[in-house]
């Protein structure tokens, strides 16, 4: 299990992977790590998540520590923990767990259901060198 927290995204996703690049740029600490849902790592979060079998959503994952088990964030949960991990002017988006999950998930929802018409053409995450060392497989 990493140490630092984990972005589980769909890599088939043109929309998920310019969200990882857009997490990647703004990312000042470097801490956050990736991973595809589809790879083992992600097969092995859900495993051991079996009420997420079935989800179609990016997943924040904090790791376990010595007082609390592993913690699975998803859907607008999970956009809002990144805002809120990139901090400054990015933890203002907090303000969005005002509203009720249940309209924060159903948006979340409408603009997954349409995410690979969102991103138009071919979207293929490479990252860098030093990026790469972020990547779980």
């Amino acid at each position: 299990m990493p140490e630092h927290p984990v972005l589980l995204y769909d890599g088939t996703c043109g929309l998920c992977a310019e969200s990882v690049q857009f997490l990647l740029r703004h990312d000042s600490r470097g801490y956050l790590r990736f991973a595809a849902l589809q790879g083992a790592f992600g097969q092995a979060v859900l495993a051991r998540h079996g009420e997420l079998r079935g989800v179609d959503s990016m997943l924040w994952v904090d790791p376990a520590d010595g007082a609390m088990t592993e913690r699975i964030h998803v859907r607008s949960d999970a956009a809002l923990r990144a805002c809120e991990y990139l901090g400054g002017w990015w933890r203002l988006f907090r303000i969005g767990r005002a509203v009720p999950r249940v309209m924060r998930d159903g948006l979340y929802r409408t603009i997954a259901r349409h995410r690979h018409r969102l991103v138009t053409g071919e979207r293929c995450l490479v990252p860098t060198p030093e990026q790469r060392a972020r990547f779980i497989d």
